[in-house]
């Protein structure tokens, strides 16, 4: 697999355990769109930090061309995008799930 096939997927598990594992739909939901677009720009801002060229010509994080479709928002690769989207549904996801479950530490 590569880079994009993987982030592909992780959106896809991400989509499936947020709908049919913790039952939370949160993608239908106002507020999750509201706090993703909050985290946005951070996220693009980030990525651009660290994928853009340096004066020396270099990059902190280098993709391999062949591993990704190409297409770069804030000079990061789309896929950087797809792994920001699942990683931000899956831990709202998660504070949902434990939150309704009454989650508790063992003490």
């Amino acid at each position: 697999m590569i880079y994009s096939d993987i982030a592909i997927a992780a959106v896809l598990v991400a989509v499936m355990v947020d709908l049919f594992v913790f039952k939370n739909s949160l993608l239908t939901r106002t507020a999750f769109w509201i706090s993703y677009s909050i985290i946005l720009p951070f996220q693009l801002l980030t990525n651009w930090w660290l994928t853009h060229l340096r004066e020396d010509g270099k990059a902190i994080v280098m993709y391999d061309p062949d591993a990704i479709i190409g297409t770069r928002i804030a000079a990061a690769p789309l896929e950087d995008l797809l792994f920001g989207f699942a990683l931000i549904l899956s831990v709202m996801g998660l504070w949902e799930f434990w939150g309704r479950r009454g989650f508790q530490r063992n003490k």
